[in-house]
């Protein structure tokens, strides 16, 4: 293996940078907790009581021809999220929940407008249903927080773990932060691109932290400098890996948002924002936290070697 440290010392290190990577991030941290307590989430219907509308109209219609239509019916949407011009398929959402009369006075509109062949899919979230759905995405993000810790901490040391727990959470926290302060939509696909970037995130992880682990059983660690040189060496070690893999998954979300429905748009960019946090976390972040524990335990054994009788 090589470990050709002029090589490496040539390249960015990282781990000399730390500190300024650890307060960007620190402030995108508070940055987002302000947000969120001021703002909250902008929720969508899954999470808050209010109807879904469903219309596929089977011939090309324009945005204003819908929008006039929901208005002679009396129920302008709050939200349209799927159709734009010459689109065949509408999907409106309102806040409020809407009574099979008020359904079905939209739907007579349509008909009336565009013939039989309009059909609909109606869904409604009561504020019960809105509860419930809240409550199991927050469950399915703490267990699959939880699995990853547990599996890292059982598969590698507890420095590797910690590192990477709290990075996994910081990734998922940007996200959510993103979307409070662009005032972004949250629905169940939301939680779908959360648990995905965490998917994401723990790989890009466990590729680097993998790395040094191998390369602490070759090297001889001594001193600050030569621990700083391992993480660097294995950081570029790895480097083409997490680009390739990043950049392959970054493609494909790239294309569900601009080719997607307007329904997926959102899902794809949530991913788009989750896999950029994911890589820089693994390399800014990780990596120096699980440094300076790997330091700090270093120090301890040089103090406890010093008191040791000669």
């Amino acid at each position: 293996m090589d470990f050709n440290r002029k090589n490496y010392k040539e390249r960015y290190d990282f781990i000399k940078h730390r500190n300024l990577y650890f307060r960007l991030s620190s402030a995108i941290t508070v940055i987002g907790i302000v947000m969120l307590l001021i703002f909250n989430l902008h929720y969508g219907v899954d999470f808050k009581s209010g109807t879904s509308i469903d219309i596929s109209v089977g011939k090309a219609v324009t945005q204003e021809q819908t929008d006039q239509a929901f208005r002679e019916a009396g129920h302008p949407p709050v939200i349209r999220t799927v159709g734009g011009d010459n689109s065949d398929r509408i999907s409106v959402r309102y806040d409020e929940i809407l009574t099979d009369a008020d359904v079905k006075a939209i739907m007579e509109v349509f008909t009336t407008k565009y013939g039989s062949q309009v059909s609909n899919e109606v869904n409604i979230v009561t504020p019960d249903m809105a509860k419930e759905l809240g409550k199991k995405a927050l469950l399915a993000v703490a267990i699959a927080s939880l699995g990853i810790s547990l599996y890292v901490t059982i598969r590698f040391e507890w420095r590797f773990a910690v590192s990477a727990i709290i990075t996994i959470l910081y990734d998922a926290f940007f996200v959510i932060a993103i979307f409070s302060i662009f005032r972004l939509e949250v629905d169940l696909p939301f939680v779908a691109a959360i648990l995905t970037t965490i998917g994401y995130s723990i790989n890009d992880k466990i590729v680097i932290l993998d790395r040094i682990r191998e390369n602490l059983r070759f090297g001889k660690v001594r001193t600050d400098e030569d621990l700083a040189d391992l993480v660097n060496r294995s950081i570029w070690q790895t480097m083409g890996r997490s680009i390739n893999t990043v950049v392959t998954v970054l493609v494909a979300a790239l294309c569900l948002f601009i080719f997607g429905s307007e329904s997926i748009k959102l899902f794809a960019l949530a991913k788009m924002i989750g896999l950029a946090s994911g890589v820089y976390s693994s390399i800014f972040l990780a990596t120096p936290m699980w440094y300076l524990l790997k330091r700090q335990s270093l120090k301890s054994r040089k103090v406890a070697v010093a008191k040791q009788p000669s």
